[in-house]
C-alpha cells in the first residue's frame, strides 16, 4: 500500500490509508513467567518443508493453525503455534483455530491451504504455507475477507518454545517486528505489509491472545524476560480495503539471524518462494516411479504422492539418513515436562520405524534415501557393542536405552536387500550379528529373548522379534560370504536354524484358551508357550495368562520368508487374531496391537497417560491401520491378491483431508459410536505416522507385483526353497 502523508499532518497516521508506523513501545510485560508450556495435539493435518537442505525448518498444521515448527533439526521443536486473532475492537475477538468450519488441503507438493470461516459468518480466512527454500523461514500467505462489509483487525500471535523448552525464552519488539530467543535459538515474526503494532507478553497473562480475547485491545509491551513468552503483531488487513498479507517466521541461532531470514524471505516474496518450493518437490518426484496401477482412484494416487513426500520430508537435513517416526507429541508427551525430553520421543529416530520408512521409499524408487539410512544406522547410531539403540536424536545420541533385538536385526535385512556388501557396511553388520548371537538379559535369558519386543512394553520371547533376528542372521551370513568370512556365515546360519527349531516351544501354545489348535501367542516370559505364566500388560491394562494374549506379529515370519503362508499354525493364528483383536469399521477392517491393549485414549476420549494404575483399564489402545497393511502382505503371500487390494483401499481411507495418515483410529470401545468419535477415523494419536505412510507405499507396490516385495530372497531360499 502507498504512503500518503499530508504536509499539515506530517508524522500523523491516516487510518486506513497508510501503513501505521509502530507505536511507541516500552515496558516489561506483566505476568512472568506465564503458564506452563505444552504442545498441541498430535493429530496433524499437514507437514511441510522445502526439499532444499538450506531450509532446515519444518512446519506442521493442526486444528486450523500452524502448530509445531522444528528448527534446526527434526528432533528439536522450537515453536508451538502461530494463531490469527480477528476482532472488531469493541465486542468480540476470535482465535481463528477455534472456528468450527475448517478445511485443509494439500495443493501440490507439500504446500498446504487452510480455509477457516467464522462461526458467526463475520469473516473468512485462507492461509497458504510453504518454507523458503533458500533459508530458515516459514511463509504464510493470508487472504482475509470480511463477510459483513465491516472492517476488522487481524493480529498474528506466535508462541515460541525455543530449543524444545518453552519456559526459558525471552522476547522483545524490534520496530515493526518481534523477536523471541533463548541461549541457542531465536525466532522473528515479520509481515508484508509491515505490522502496524507489535507486542510481547507471557502466556495466559499478557500475551496477545489473552489480551485481545479479554479486552479486544492490545497493549504494546516491549520486552518479556525469561518465561513462556508469545509475540504479536497487528497486520494491515481489515477484510474490506486491505485483504492480503504475508507472514514470515524466521529462525536462527541468534536474533539478528532470525530477523535477517524473516526479512529476506519477505523481500523475495511469497509467490517466488512458493514457486521454487513446489519445483523442488516436483523435481524429486520426477526421479521416482509413478504411482502403481494398483491405486485405482485419483484420491489414492494423491495419497501415494503425499506418502512419498512426507517420508522424504521426515529426513533431517543436517544428519542425512536420519528419518523420524512422526513430527508430533501425542497425549502425555505433549505436556512439555522434563521426563519427556520434554516433548516426547516420536520425533526421534527409531530403528524399527527407520527400517519401515526406508523400505517404503525404496519401493517408491528412492534407493538413495534407503542407502543413506543404512549409512546412518551403522555409521552414526550403532553402539560399540554392536547393537543399535531403541531410539536416538537425529545426531545419533541415544535417548531411551532398552534392548530391542529386532532393531538390531532389521538394519541387517535392509543392508542385504540393498546389496550392501562393502567393507564398511560389513563391519557394522558383523558387529550387529555378533550382538544377536551373544546377547543375554539381566535375568539370564539369552537371545532371541529381548528386553523389549516391537511394541516396546514387555520383555520375553516374541514371534515378531524372533522373525527379525532369524532373518537378520541369514542376511548377515550372505554379506559375510561376500566378504570371504565363511566361518562367520556358518555360525550365523546355524544359529538361525537353531532359533527356528525352538520357535514353536517359545511362542506356540497347544493348550491355550483361544483355540483348540496350536497358535502363536504375543510373547512368553519364560520360553514355554504352554506355561500359564501371567504378566500385566501395562498402560492401565489387566494381568493375563500369556497363553490368552495374542497379536499379529507372527505374520513377520511369513513376510520375511521363514514360514509358508499356508502353514497350519500360521493359518490358525490368523483366525485367532481375527476373532480376538480385529474390528470392522465403516472404513475397513483393522486390528489392535494385542489383546486388551491400553495404549490409547481414555474411555471418554481424553488423552492417554502412563500414570493410571495397573488393572484400572482406564485407557484403551485403539485400532492400528498399518496392521491392515501387514495383513495385506500376508494375503499376497497366501495367493489372495484381491483381498490384499481391499486392504490397500481400506488403508487409504484413514487419511486426513491434508493426506496425513494416523497411528490409530477409533474402535469398538467408548467413545466410538458417539458424536465426534466415528469408528475408523483418526484419533489424536501420532499423525502423520511415517510407518503408516511407508506401509501404504509398500503394500501398493506389492499388490501391483502380486507378491511381497520386501521378502528377502536369501531368507526364503534358505527356509522354503527358491
Amino acid at each position: 500500500m502507498r504512503k500518503l502523508v499530508l504536509p499539515a499532518l506530517a508524522g500523523v497516521l491516516i487510518a486506513g490509508l497508510v501503513p501505521a508506523v509502530a507505536a511507541a513501545q516500552g515496558g516489561e510485560a506483566p505476568g512472568a513467567p506465564g503458564a506452563h508450556p505444552s504442545w498441541l495435539p498430535a493429530d496433524k493435518t499437514g507437514f511441510g518443508t522445502a526439499r532444499e537442505r538450506a531450509s532446515n525448518v519444518w512446519f506442521t498444521l493442526q486444528g486450523g493453525r500452524m502448530s509445531e515448527v522444528y528448527y534446526p533439526d527434526l528432533s528439536t521443536p522450537s515453536v508451538r503455534a502461530l494463531d490469527l486473532v480477528v476482532t472488531d475492537g469493541t465486542s468480540f475477538a476470535t482465535v481463528d483455530s477455534s472456528a468450527k468450519a475448517q478445511q485443509v488441503r494439500r495443493t501440490g507438493g507439500l504446500t498446504y491451504e487452510q480455509t477457516i470461516t467464522d462461526d458467526q459468518r463475520r469473516w473468512k480466512l485462507r492461509k497458504t504455507y510453504v518454507t523458503d527454500p533458500a533459508r530458515t523461514s516459514v511463509l504464510i500467505d493470508v487472504d482475509f475477507v470480511s463477510l459483513t462489509g465491516r472492517p476488522y483487525q487481524v493480529y498474528a500471535v506466535a508462541d515460541p518454545d525455543l530449543t524444545n523448552e518453552g519456559s526459558d525464552d525471552s522476547a522483545r519488539t524490534d520496530g515493526v517486528n518481534a523477536v523471541a530467543s533463548d541461549a541457542k535459538t531465536s525466532a522473528a515474526l515479520a509481515a508484508e505489509p509491515a505490522f502496524s503494532r507489535t507486542s510481547v507478553g507471557y502466556a495466559g497473562t499478557s500475551d496477545g491472545i489473552t489480551q485481545l480475547t479479554k479486552s479486544f485491545a492490545l497493549k504494546d509491551y516491549g520486552t518479556a524476560a525469561k518465561g513462556n513468552v508469545l509475540i504479536t503483531g497487528q497486520t494491515s488487513a481489515d477484510g474490506v480495503r486491505s485483504r492480503d498479507f504475508t507472514l514470515s517466521l524466521g529462525m536462527g541461532a541468534k536474533d539478528s539471524d532470525a530477523l535477517a531470514n524473516a526479512k529476506a524471505s519477505l523481500r523475495r516474496g511469497f509467490a517466488d518462494a512458493a514457486r521454487l518450493y513446489d519445483r523442488g518437490w516436483k523435481q524429486y518426484l520426477h526421479r521416482l516411479k509413478d504411482a502403481p496401477s494398483s491405486l485405482k482412484t485419483e484420491r489414492e494416487r494423491d495419497l501415494y504422492q503425499a506418502s512419498v513426500l512426507m517420508l522424504a520430508a521426515s529426513e533431517d537435513k543436517i544428519h542425512q539418513g536420519a528419518l523420524i517416526a512422526s513430527p508430533s507429541m501425542p497425549w502425555r508427551f505433549g505436556n512439555n515436562d522434563p521426563e519427556w525430553s520434554p516433548s516426547g520421543t516420536y520425533h526421534l529416530v527409531w530403528l524399527r520405524d527407520l527400517y519401515q520408512i526406508a523400505t517404503g521409499l525404496l519401493a517408491a524408487g528412492d534407493r538413495d534415501a534407503a542407502n543413506r539410512s543404512i549409512d546412518y544406522m551403522f555409521g552414526t547410531q550403532q553402539l560399540p557393542d554392536g547393537h543399535l539403540p531403541q531410539n536416538s536424536h537425529v545426531d545419533g545420541t541415544p535417548y531411551w536405552t532398552s534392548i530391542q533385538l529386532d532393531e538390531t536385526a532389521l538394519p541387517i535385512v535392509l543392508a542385504q536387500q540393498l546389496g550392501r556388501t562393502d567393507a564398511k557396511t560389513w563391519t557394522g553388520v558383523r558387529k550387529a550379528a555378533e550382538f544377536l548371537l551373544s546377547y543375554k538379559a539381566d535375568n539370564g535369558h539369552a537371545s532371541p529373548y529381548s528386553q523389549q519386543e516391537r511394541w516396546e512394553e514387555q520383555d520375553g520371547y516374541s514371534p515378531s522379534t524372533i522373525a527379525a533376528v532369524i532373518a537378520g542372521l541369514v542376511c548377515a551370513a550372505d554379506i559375510a560370504k561376500a566378504n570371504g568370512a565363511a566361518a562367520d556365515a556358518k555360525r550365523y546360519l546355524d544359529t538361525a536354524d537353531a532359533f527356528k527349531a525352538k520357535l514353536a516351544q517359545w511362542t506356540v501354545t497347544t493348550i491355550g484358551p483361544l483355540s483348540k489348535d496350536p497358535y502363536f501367542v504375543r510373547l512368553t516370559k519364560d520360553g514355554n508357550a504352554n506355561n500359564g505364566t501371567k504378566y500385566n500388560l501395562g498402560n492401565s491394562s489387566v494381568t493375563m495368562d500369556q497363553r490368552a494374549v495374542t497379536d499379529a506379529g507372527f505374520l513377520e515370519l511369513v513376510r520375511l520368508g521363514i514360514y509358508r503362508a499356508d502353514d497350519p499354525v500360521i493359518r490358525n493364528s490368523v483366525k485367532v487374531t481375527d476373532a480376538d483383536i480385529a474390528f470392522t469399521t465403516p472404513t475397513g477392517q483393522f486390528w489392535h496391537r494385542y489383546t486388551k491393549d491400553g495404549y490409547g485414549e481414555k474411555a471418554d476420549g481424553s488423552p492417554w497417560d502412563y500414570t493410571f494404575p495397573a488393572e484400572s483399564r482406564t485407557t484403551f489402545g485403539r485400532l492400528w491401520p498399518l496392521l491392515a497393511g501387514e495383513r495385506g502382505e500376508y494375503d499376497l503371500a497366501n495367493g489372495d491378491r484381491r483381498t490384499a487390494a481391499k486392504r490397500l483401499r481400506d488403508l487409504g481411507r484413514v487419511s486426513s483431508s491434508g493426506d496425513t495418515m494416523p497411528e490409530q483410529v477409533w474402535d469398538e470401545n467408548a467413545p466410538s459410536g458417539q458424536p465426534g468419535f466415528p469408528t475408523g477415523t483418526p484419533t489424536a494419536s501420532a499423525t502423520p505416522l511415517a510407518w503408516t505412510h511407508a506401509q501404504y507405499l509398500r503394500l501398493a507396490w506389492s499388490v501391483e507385483a502380486g507378491k511381497v516385495i520386501e521378502q528377502p530372497r536369501v531368507v526364503r531360499c534358505h527356509f522354503l526353497g527358491c
